[in-house]
């Protein structure tokens, strides 16, 4: 694909002050997309909009906590007001707590939802019609345990079968539209959630963080862990004119961790 495919394109990417969403910023940067960052940590994302700049690319940074109701609407109108509209938006806000179902509160299930699926919902209401005026994309970010949930991942596997069947029922009105509507599942990503995670597996078993991470892979039947410029490059193919005729997709990234049709 041609470094400028994405040249004066502005897309919206939320929780793009670090991992999955940093490198989807940084990469939709790099292809030429001007670029509207949202997240909550205005020092981590003023971070990756210093980077951005230093390489030449134009960004905004937004602040913002998109659980509130109008967070959203707000974001949308910023892209607007700053580049003139709105190409891409990609729905990659929101972490959702782990943990045995008897222990998770209401507070917990309340907040998940609101920001990874309400949140999502919201910026889509607030960008479509900027969207159809350019023939514009959507890809949420959703995970694997939309479609594998497991019993420590109740609310996570709830909230991300939740956003796919949205990403679904979108993507039928998007047809009509001209937006094209698609979602993508990673897998086990080396993010700073996941460090953690496998830090407290080593010192559970006493053992190095390296081989956890190989007890991971192994125990989980995966190639490797995945690299958030992984999920960067494919979110990159799927808006390009290359992917257009991906619609409605729920797309597993994840080097082999879903075994279900």
């Amino acid at each position: 694909m041609n470094s400028d495919r994405l040249t004066n394109r502005v897309a919206i990417v939320t929780g793009a002050s670090r991992g999955i969403g940093s490198a989807i910023a940084t990469d939709l940067a790099r292809r030429g997309a001007k670029v509207v960052l949202a997240a909550r940590d205005a020092q981590k994302l003023g971070e990756v909009v210093t980077t951005i700049r230093e390489s030449g690319n134009e960004c905004l940074a937004f602040r913002a906590d998109l659980r509130e109701v109008d967070a959203p609407q707000r974001l949308a109108e910023a892209a607007v007001a700053r580049f003139g509209g709105i190409d891409i938006v990609v729905n990659n806000a929101g972490a959702t707590r782990r943990g045995a179902f008897l222990t998770l509160t209401e507070e917990d299930w309340q907040d998940s939802f609101a920001l990874k699926f309400f949140g999502a919902v919201r910026l889509v209401q607030a960008a479509w019609p900027h969207l159809k005026a350019r023939s514009g994309s959507i890809v949420n970010i959703a995970g694997v345990g939309g479609r594998t949930p497991g019993a420590e991942f109740a609310i996570g596997g709830s909230v991300n079968a939740a956003l796919l069947s949205f990403t679904k029922a979108t993507a039928e009105l998007g047809v009509e539209d001209g937006i094209q509507i698609n979602a993508i599942n990673p897998g086990f990503i080396r993010t700073d959630r996941l460090k953690k995670r496998l830090q407290s597996s080593a010192a559970a078993l006493g053992v190095t963080i390296i081989e956890a991470e190989r007890a991971l892979v192994r125990d989980s039947n995966v190639t490797r862990l995945g690299e958030p410029e992984d999920i960067a490059h494919l979110v990159t193919f799927v808006v390009s004119p290359e992917g257009r005729f991906l619609h409605g997709s729920l797309i597993d990234a994840d080097g082999g961790q879903t075994k279900t049709i």
